[in-house]
């Protein structure tokens, strides 16, 4: 078990912490996932993976049947990912997920939080490069043997792979979720949840009075409905 575990350990349940927001949040990833490859989740392996999400965090299937077919109308509007990038006060790199179907407003948003917590928003690449961008999975860990699952997973590009309460964790470089999501599929393992995670490879502690200055940014970034998640590298 390494950083991903250690990351997903200290962040573990954060996000999304009220449901109404969490269905918003789903409902766009299903428009962005839809009007990229299409309604049909057996041919959109991106729709699949949001499909799996909005069951782990028990939204509605007819909820998750109208968002889709709401996609599909050409009067949807689309919704672009945007990722911010910038500081927080005290040097913590912040990169910032967003899905807006209003660049204009997001960016006066985001940039406004910066701005009003002394921190600084940055340009594109100023701090990414301080992130690695895994995919993760959670399978049922029923009748699985985790030493064998990794090494079959490891020709597929699965980097760690450990047991929680939850389930199997699965963690991968971002361009392996199509092979590890194809593996799983294929060979009948049931998929609790799936999606992208992006892990500090340098982070950063600081005094209790500094952590609440840096988590003023936090909340206010993660409050915004047009954010999707918020990374840090403060520990």
């Amino acid at each position: 078990m390494g950083r991903a575990f250690e990351f997903r350990k200290a962040r573990k349940m954060k996000r999304w912490s009220q449901m109404a927001k969490t269905f918003t949040k789903i409902g766009r990833e299903i428009v962005i996932a839809v009007k990229e490859s299409g309604p049909d989740p057996e041919t959109n392996s991106k729709l699949r993976a949001v499909i799996q999400n909005a069951k782990a965090a028990n939204m509605p299937k007819d909820n998750v049947d109208r968002a889709i077919k709401k996609a599909s109308s050409k009067d949807t509007s689309d919704f672009k990912e945007v990722v911010f990038e910038g500081y927080a006060p005290h040097g913590i790199a912040v990169l910032v997920e967003t899905a807006t179907d209003n660049n204009n407003r997001t960016v006066a948003n985001v940039r406004s939080y910066f701005n009003k917590t002394n921190g600084s928003l940055g340009t594109s690449g100023s701090v990414e490069f301080m992130f690695e961008h895994t995919c993760n999975f959670t399978i049922n860990k029923e009748g699985q043997d985790v030493d064998e699952l990794e090494l079959e997973l490891i020709d597929f590009g699965a980097d760690e792979v450990f047991e929680e309460e939850e389930g199997i964790m699965i963690y991968g470089a971002f361009g392996s979720f199509g092979a590890i999501q194809k593996y799983l599929e294929e060979n009948e393992i049931e998929i609790i949840s799936s999606g992208f995670e992006r892990i500090p490879t340098v982070t950063k502690s600081l005094t209790e009075d500094e952590e609440e200055e840096v988590n003023k940014l936090l909340e206010k970034l993660e409050e915004d409905e047009d954010v999707l998640n918020v990374y840090h590298s403060m520990v």
